[in-house]
Order: structure tokens, then C-alpha cells, then sequence
């Protein structure tokens, strides 16, 4: 029964990033009219709040190790509570814009501390079982918030999603902190070093093999990211629908992601990772060269136009697992500062994405197939790149490179 709480518990603090982002892409134009604003200023309220997440997502984990996981994480959804009360009563853009950027700082705890939870009580197949109940509860995140938001805005005004998502982390915040325990003894705990955790992250960043690969995975969920953030004007302007219908694409996606993550599974005893990222790779390019084709020719409709999504998510879902721990295992002495800067790089191209690409091309069903197949080529090209020299010696940081030389004199 605890391990029961306290997977709830660990999965709906995870799905708080999800919720923040797919529950409010519905109300962007509703919340554009209200303020007399255009949808590319909005746009820059999701792109603020990605930014904030993306820069945080570095420190929590550091944070926690040094002032203990339970704080933290009380003290984070504390102030995610109090920016989302601020946000639902927002009088204007600007200070919606403020809330969404402390919403960010606030919002990762969750996801970047539980896993380090999972990490204190649980090893070996405990863990891992421990983690797939998790990722299992927040995968239907992604397909139901929107769906909820829209739901909500069609019965009342976009403030109610911010109404919702209060209450949500309200009561979330009552179940920390009355089942919550504490998973990191006082003796194990680190001292905070700012200056030890910049140089060791410029360190990681600065391999350009590793910064190949790793922005190359982020990059194979170019499209799906595209598409998300690009949500509102898809959905409304370019398919008529309304905002009642977003699970038509989100449900496409998530579907594929779901099946491809389950296919991945089950081919990685089987065939080899370097098969499964090529097969990845074809069954995106396929469904990115399906999408140009018939934006390009056809006037889109549904189900036509997201039939493309769901392979290009299932293509996505089964490349990228190998790709990460490729990747990771340059390092394999140290994973966790890696895993952290795959992490940081995805929402750092999702927050570009979002506020730089999207407003250019959620114009037309065709410039954001474009778009799509652009940035799958990219990461292609990266990932090529960044195989060159497989063979060599894993990568190692100063510290693992120090304790390799004195290990044969100890």
C-alpha cells in the first residue's frame, strides 16, 4: 500500500511540467482575445515558462542532494501554487508572463527529484519496476490534459484551467506532505557548490561528440514538439475544429509514443540498438515525406492529417531510448550530470521551438510539415556526426579521468 502512495505521488508530481503546458495550449486565443493581444505574444507565455523549467531542471537534483528530497519539493510546489493563483487572477499579460516564468522555476522539482526518490529506496528490479508504474501514469498525461483544458474552456473561461490546476497542486501538496518521506539521510547529503557544478557542466557540455548526440535525440522529437506547441492554430484555424477536439492530436502522438516504447522494449534483447535507430529513423522519415505530400496537395482533415503523427511518434518512441543510453554511455562513470544535460537540451529546443519557429510557421499545414522533415534531416545529420569515432575510449570527466590513473596504485 505505500509503494502504491507513493508512486501516485511521485507520478502526479512528475505530471505538473505536462499539465502546465498541454492544459493551457487550448486557451492561447481565448487568452490572446481577453488581453487584446495577437497569438505570437501569447505564444511567448508558454515560451518564458519552457525556459524557466529548462534552466531549473539543472539544479534540482543538486539541490536536493545537499538540503534533502522532501524540502525541496514542499517548497517548490509552494511557490508553483502560489504562481498559479496569480496566473488565474492575472490582470494582464505582462503579469501573466511573470507567473508563467515563476510556474517554470517551480514545476521540475518533481520530475528531476523522483527519480533520485526512486534511486534512494528502490535498486535493481525494484527500481526499474518502481519506474515503469510512473512512466505508465505519466504518459496519459500528455493525451488528457489537453483534452481536459478544452474541455474546461468550453464550459467556462481560460482562468478555470489556472483554477484547476491550483486546486490540483493543492491537494497535491497535502499528499507530500503528510506521505512523503524523506528518502536521503543527513549523512549522505552533500555541500552546495555552485562554482563545482558550472565547471562540471561546461566540462560535459564542451564534448562535441556528446553535444552531437545528445541534440540530435532531442531533435528526433522535432516534429512532435512542433506540433504541440504550434497546437492551438493547427487544431482551430487550420483543421476547424474546436477546442473540444484537441485529442486528435495529442492522442495520435501519445498512441504512437506508447506502442513504439513498448516495441522498443521488447526488440532491445533482440536486435541491435544501432538497427533500431536506423529503423526509427525510416519510419520518420516516412511519415515526415507522407505529411509534405498530402499537406502540399490536399486540402487537410482529420483523420487523414494525423494518421502521419501517429507513425512519426511510433518512429520516435523506438529510436530514441537506445539513442540516450548511447549517448550516456560516453560517460560511464558519471550519468546522472549527462542525463541532466539531455534533459536541460530538449527544453531548451523545445522553449526555441515554441517562441521562435512555431509563429513562423503555424500559418499553413504545409510549412509546418517543412518544419518537421527539417529537423528530422537535422538530427540525422547530428547523429552521423556524432557516431564518427565510435570506437574510441569512453569519455571521462577530470575527476573520472584522475581516480583511472591512480586506480592501478591503490
Amino acid at each position: 500500500m505505500k509503494h502504491r502512495i507513493l508512486v501516485m505521488i511521485l507520478a502526479a508530481l512528475s505530471m505538473i511540467g505536462a499539465l502546465s503546458i498541454d492544459a493551457y495550449l487550448p486557451a492561447l486565443p481565448a487568452i490572446a482575445h481577453d488581453f487584446s493581444s495577437t497569438l505570437p505574444a501569447v505564444q511567448q507565455t508558454l515560451t518564458i515558462y519552457l525556459f524557466a523549467f529548462a534552466f531549473m531542471s539543472l539544479f534540482y537534483g543538486t539541490l536536493s542532494d545537499s538540503f534533502g528530497r522532501r524540502p525541496v519539493i514542499l517548497i517548490s510546489l509552494a511557490c508553483y501554487l502560489v504562481s498559479s493563483i496569480g496566473a488565474a487572477f492575472a490582470p494582464s499579460l505582462a503579469w501573466l508572463m511573470f507567473c508563467r516564468l515563476l510556474q517554470g522555476l517551480s514545476a521540475g522539482a518533481g520530475s528531476v527529484i523522483g527519480r533520485a526518490i526512486v534511486g534512494d529506496l528502490f535498486s535493481g528490479a525494484d527500481a526499474q519496476k518502481i519506474m515503469s508504474y510512473i512512466s505508465a501514469i505519466f504518459g496519459l498525461a500528455p493525451a488528457i490534459a489537453p483534452i481536459l483544458g478544452g474541455w474546461i474552456l468550453a464550459h467556462s473561461d481560460w482562468r478555470s484551467i489556472f483554477y484547476f490546476i491550483t486546486m490540483f497542486t493543492f491537494l497535491l501538496l497535502l499528499a507530500c506532505y503528510f506521505w512523503l518521506p524523506e528518502s536521503l539521510e543527513i549523512s549522505k547529503r552533500h555541500d552546495f557548490h555552485f562554482g563545482d557544478i558550472v565547471r562540471r557542466y561546461i566540462e560535459v557540455g564542451s564534448h562535441a561528440r556528446f553535444m552531437c548526440r545528445t541534440v540530435a535525440t532531442a531533435l528526433t522529437f522535432f516534429g512532435i514538439m512542433l506540433y504541440v506547441a504550434a497546437a492551438p492554430a493547427y487544431i482551430i484555424d487550420l483543421l476547424h475544429l474546436t477546442v473540444k477536439d484537441f485529442g486528435w492530436l495529442f492522442v495520435s502522438f501519445i498512441g504512437g509514443m506508447t506502442l513504439g516504447s513498448m516495441a522498443s522494449a521488447q526488440l532491445s534483447h533482440h536486435i541491435k540498438p544501432a538497427v533500431i535507430i536506423r529503423a526509427g529513423y525510416l519510419l520518420m522519415a516516412l511519415s515526415a515525406l507522407a505529411s509534405l505530400v498530402y499537406t502540399g496537395f490536399f486540402s487537410i482533415r482529420v483523420p487523414w492529417a494525423i494518421i502521419p503523427h501517429f507513425f512519426y511518434g511510433f518512429g520516435a518512441a523506438i529510436s530514441t531510448p537506445a539513442m540516450t543510453v548511447i549517448t550516456l554511455e560516453m560517460f560511464p562513470k558519471v550519468k546522472g550530470l549527462p542525463a541532466s544535460m539531455q534533459g536541460f537540451t530538449f527544453l531548451i529546443i523545445f522553449t526555441v521551438i515554441s517562441g521562435c519557429i512555431v509563429p513562423l510557421l503555424f500559418s499553413s499545414a504545409f510549412l509546418l510539415a517543412i518544419g518537421a522533415a527539417g529537423g528530422l534531416l537535422l538530427s540525422g545529420l547530428l547523429w552521423w556526426i556524432g557516431s564518427k569515432g565510435e570506437n574510441e575510449h569512453p569519455i571521462l570527466t577530470e575527476e573520472e579521468d584522475q581516480l583511472a590513473k591512480e586506480a592501478p596504485h591503490l
